[in-house]
């Protein structure tokens, strides 16, 4: 006579864990908000330019470039850094990543909030782009660049299938694969926006500095009195100028 046995079938629990990690750029950050005024007419749809709306400067780049800029109503920075921008990064970077697919780890990566603090003082940067119609048509772009740039970011995950160690690492390979904001690395073309990651509590110097010299203040006065970026964006700016003077004589 056999004896039957039933086999146990036991289901782990999912559990959601979290760390602190500080991330802190080793290229510059070029910030790519959508103006509020695109967004504007993206809802309500453009209106026809009046007489002297053509005739007018077609690009008021002070404007957008404080336009283009993450901004938080409070806390120790004025500028923002997207959350959704970092999990971003570490799900594309998963596919160069062993024993990581980027399918899994949009799901097994959570960010809590929309945007952390983002230290560090920004300039006025212009550059020639390439429109998205059917010609390619040149124009001309403003926005906000951080020369040097740091932000302390929650990332929780999902244990047994990930730990912090593979976190780190998928962040780390974020970091130089894939990078955040316009003209990174992902792209092809740019090398923007590259960032290396120190844990909570770890010492360095170059942290301490953008947190105690790159904050709020500094930032608000940034962004109302910028500095430009390059000559080419100095040189630009110098005709923007003298051609508001001649319109307006």
């Amino acid at each position: 006579m056999t004896k039957k046995v039933e086999d146990e079938i036991v289901v782990k629990s999912l559990t959601r864990v979290g760390i602190t990690v500080r991330v802190i750029g080793t290229t510059p950050l070029i910030m790519n908000r959508m103006p509020a005024k695109v967004q504007q007419q993206l809802l309500v749809g453009a209106a026809k330019k009046t007489k002297a709306e053509k005739a007018s400067i077609k690009h008021n780049p002070p404007e957008e470039y404080r336009a283009s800029a993450e901004m938080l109503p409070d806390g120790p920075t004025a500028l923002g850094l997207q959350v959704t921008a970092i999990k971003a990064a570490m799900c594309s970077a998963a596919v160069e990543t062993a024993g990581l697919t980027k399918a899994g780890a949009q799901r097994l990566l959570f960010m809590p909030g929309e945007r952390v603090p983002l230290y560090g003082i920004p300039q006025l940067r212009m550059d020639v782009v390439r429109s998205a119609d059917m010609n390619r048509t040149p124009d001309i772009r403003t926005r906000a660049i951080l020369p040097t740039w740091a932000a302390e970011i929650e990332i929780k995950y999902i244990v047994p299938q990930l730990s912090a160690h593979k976190v780190i690492t998928l962040l780390c390979n974020a970091g130089v694969l894939i990078c955040v904001g316009d003209y990174r690395q992902e792209k092809g073309k740019g090398h923007f926006g590259a960032f290396r990651v120190i844990a909570e509590g770890d010492e360095d110097q170059e942290w301490d500095d953008l947190v105690k010299n790159h904050g709020r203040m500094k930032q608000l006065h940034a962004l109302e009195h910028p500095e430009f970026y390059d000559k080419d964006t100095a040189d630009l700016m110098e005709f923007f100028f003298q051609e508001q003077k001649r319109r307006a004589a």
